[in-house]
């Protein structure tokens, strides 16, 4: 079912000293609803996730609990990073783990190639460097420090005191891409997304760009620097080629031209990595810039930005544990605006549950199927002549998926899911204003209650279709219970981008008992 159109998304590749949290989870999901959908749409379709395992950090992390960074990095990946994509009904295509040798050799390949093009020399750097952020501090991110680090200098994002490191290094002559960069951005106008990050990108990169130090020679957890043994990749440049190595960079050619070029969702905290650095080191490589980086907001709960030192983290099982996968992805793509900040409350979460997935569109599909099974003994009725209140409803249907469609591809899966949540509002009441329970009490309506009822059937197919890269599981149990299983064949093959044709669901399908697809949730 593949088009000729690849589309090659990636999340970042996590830390994984951290566990996860629902702002983890909420690009996760992202980016594989993005990845289902296009998938379904016929795009020749790959996700990758991954987690970025090498670095001080790491190794210092590793050491304090008696382990070695390998089996360290093996022990986080396993017990939460795994386990994550279960909890959250991920489909993603590959997960890349940077210490994993196909990466590793790859990467070296690819900072070889920078070196043989002249872009690497060697230098003398000392610089204020946060472990932390695993980067070397500007002027405009360091902050004089209080309390017990009155007196030195700290990192503005964590507060600790940075070190200073004054090492020979390799450099990568990033100041000579400033130009070409600002006409990627000038002539790509949605290389960088939304515009306020775009707006970002430009100004930092018209500011001037130094040369970037990308190895480190004071510890030995990363890929060696091919020609100089005594150097480690600065783990952001090994990390940063995750995107290309997992394709086969340097080693499978055919399936490396097949992907690429991808485009990369990240929080906007580490959006000059993705919307700087990587274009200019792909120039130099000589390879093509990604499609696009999308940087979506930040998640606050309390006003504040989730933190592991802060204690304001939330695993993703305390939400999925009360109310489901399904209610996980559906709240973060469609309560917040994707681009923007947006505030995470159990309020929020609970009244949305309830107003929207309960009470809107499983109920929808609950009284649908008993009213086909009650007045049709479960069979789907063939509709008769349609009236302006049916043809409506087809339009509704038919404009949802377009607009849906074009949201997706803007990268706007709250738009879409506004779009899809049209025909729920507008088959609740046509259900109401139709009264199918009147019609049933007069044998001479049968065949417009067949068609009242046909059209909510009908239009409760496409919903499962248009909804099934948000909610997997509920979709799927609609599918089943509306017959269409049987007659049509399997929800992921049907084609999304005609979701909104009329007429797919077979009349003389069997309808089976539907079990509500959002159980009503005890708030304890």
């Amino acid at each position: 079912m593949t088009s000729g159109r690849s589309f090659y998304i990636t999340t970042p590749i996590y830390y994984p000293s951290d566990v996860p949290h629902i702002g983890h989870g909420y690009t996760t999901v992202a980016v594989d609803a993005l990845a289902r959908w296009h998938r379904q749409a016929g795009d020749d379709t790959w996700m990758l996730t991954g987690t970025d395992e090498h670095g001080q950090k790491m190794m210092r992390a590793a050491a304090a609990n008696g382990h070695t960074p390998q089996e360290w990095v093996d022990k986080l990946v396993g017990e939460s990073w795994f386990p994550l994509l279960k909890t959250l009904d991920v489909a993603n295509d590959d997960f890349i783990r940077t210490s994993q040798p196909r990466h590793e050799e790859r990467v070296a390949k690819f900072v070889q190639a920078l070196y043989d093009r002249g872009y690497i020399y060697a230098g003398e750097f000392e610089a204020l460097y946060c472990v932390g952020c695993e980067e070397f501090k500007t002027e405009a991110e360091i902050v004089d420090g209080e309390g017990p680090f009155e007196g030195l200098k700290v990192c503005a994002i964590h507060s600790k005191p940075l070190e200073l490191l004054q090492e020979k290094n390799y450099f990568f002559k990033l100041s000579e891409f400033q130009e070409p960069l600002l006409e990627l951005y000038r002539s790509v106008p949605d290389f960088v997304r939304p515009d306020s990050a775009r707006n970002e990108v430009v100004s930092f990169v018209k500011n001037g760009l130094k040369d970037l130090s990308i190895s480190r020679s004071t510890f030995d957890w990363g890929i060696q620097v091919p020609w100089d043994e005594s150097h480690v990749i600065y783990v952001w440049v090994d990390a940063l080629l995750n995107y290309a190595t997992a394709i086969g960079y340097g080693t499978d050619p055919e399936e490396f031209a097949r992907r690429w070029p991808a485009y990369h969702v990240v929080g906007k905290d580490i959006l000059r990595f993705h919307a700087v650095i990587w274009p200019a080191m792909l120039m130099a490589a000589g390879l093509e810039v990604p499609r696009g980086v999308f940087a979506h907001g930040w998640l606050l709960v309390g006003g504040e930005k989730m933190s592991k030192s802060k204690l304001t983290g939330i695993a993703p099982t305390e939400i999925t544990d009360v109310f489901g996968s399904d209610a996980y992805r559906f709240y973060f793509l469609s309560a917040i605006a994707f681009g923007q900040d947006g505030s995470f409350s159990w309020e929020d979460l609970s009244a949305r549950y309830q107003a929207e997935l309960a009470n809107g569109f499983g109920n929808l599909a609950s009284r649908t199927v008993a009213m086909i099974e009650r007045y049709f003994e479960g069979i789907v009725p063939p509709a008769g002549a349609y009236t302006e209140a049916d043809l409506a409803i087809q339009k509704t249907v038919a404009d949802a998926a377009t607009h849906a469609d074009a949201a997706m591809e803007r990268f706007r899966i709250d738009e879409a899911i506004d779009a899809i949540w049209t025909i729920v509002t507008a088959l609740n009441a046509y259900i109401t204003e139709n009264e199918p329970w009147a019609l049933a009490k007069d044998e001479t309506q049968r065949e417009r209650l067949g068609t009242v009822l046909y059209t909510a059937a009908e239009g409760l197919r496409a919903l499962a279709v248009l909804l099934s890269p948000v909610m997997p599981i509920a979709t799927e149990k609609l599918w089943v219970a509306l017959g269409a299983a049987e007659s049509i064949g399997r929800l992921h093959d049907q084609p999304l981008r005609e979701a909104g044709a009329w007429g797919v669901l077979r009349p003389g399908a069997s309808v089976n008992g539907l079990s509500p697809l959002f159980p009503r949730v005890e708030q304890a």
